[in-house]
């Protein structure tokens, strides 16, 4: 039985969500997915669909959200349900909700330079196999500055300052491009990289991106039987409100 995966895109229309989206699509379908891509978030209100999927590939740009949504999002994760994304679409969105931050592991908060920066991606040496194979890249996009989750697990860099502002008075620092971490029984994949969907169909972020999916999919049958009747047992959740 092949498995299920929903993407979800909309917001701020300079991300070029509808073409990402079918790149991403592209990408499962080759891996076996069904996959359904939805432009509105309502697609976040169904509990029990979301708990019945594999993976969920968010790809919205700020933009509000029904903090019911979120907490049905969340509670899939937590059951073992994937979720893995990329940029502003899973990292720049819902700029008030702090429980969507909480569980995705970061948020945006700069990109000095903002488009056209030219800058390295180091992939570094991790307990992780997803960019197993993958070498260090040259990028022109957006240089993503985040404020991030210390719990993650980092599997690549970029060094920051490139770009002139305030920031750079400050000793350098390796600003986390693409990192894991977990949520309840489930897996959550991240990468900084996709201003637009050019930057997402660079080999290097597609294959990026592919493995990132096929691992936070994965988790929902390694873990899920373990987590089960524990979803709806989070209580920090509903500050954002």
């Amino acid at each position: 039985m092949n498995k299920k995966a929903l993407i979800v895109q909309g917001g701020w229309d300079g991300h070029e969500p509808e073409q990402v989206a079918r790149i991403y699509k592209d990408l499962l379908v080759a891996e076996n997915f069904d996959v359904e891509i939805s432009d509105t978030l309502d697609a976040y209100a169904d509990a029990e669909k979301l708990l019945a999927i594999n993976l969920i590939v968010p790809h919205w740009t700020m933009g509000e959200i029904e903090p019911q949504y979120v907490r049905n999002v969340s509670e899939a994760v937590i059951s073992g349900v994937g979720l893995a994304g990329s940029h502003g679409g899973m990292c720049d969105s819902f700029r008030k909700n702090v429980d969507w931050q909480f569980m995705t592991g970061g948020n945006w908060v700069a990109h000095p330079g903002n488009d056209g920066v030219e800058y390295m991606v180091n992939v570094n040496s991790s307990s992780s196999p997803i960019l197993e194979g993958l070498s260090d890249f040259k990028v022109v996009s957006e240089q993503y500055y985040l404020h991030v989750d210390p719990a993650v697990e980092v599997l690549a860099t970029t060094r920051f300052p490139v770009s002139d502002g305030p920031h750079v008075l400050n000793k350098a620092v390796d600003m986390p491009v693409v990192w894991t971490k977990r949520w309840g029984a489930g897996r959550v994949f991240y990468c900084s990289l996709g201003h637009t969907a050019d930057i997402i169909a660079m080999p290097e972020v597609k294959f990026i991106m592919k493995r990132g999916f096929l691992w936070a999919a994965e988790g929902k049958s390694l873990y899920a039987s373990a987590a089960a009747g524990n979803a709806r047992n989070y209580t920090g959740m509903g500050d954002s409100q």
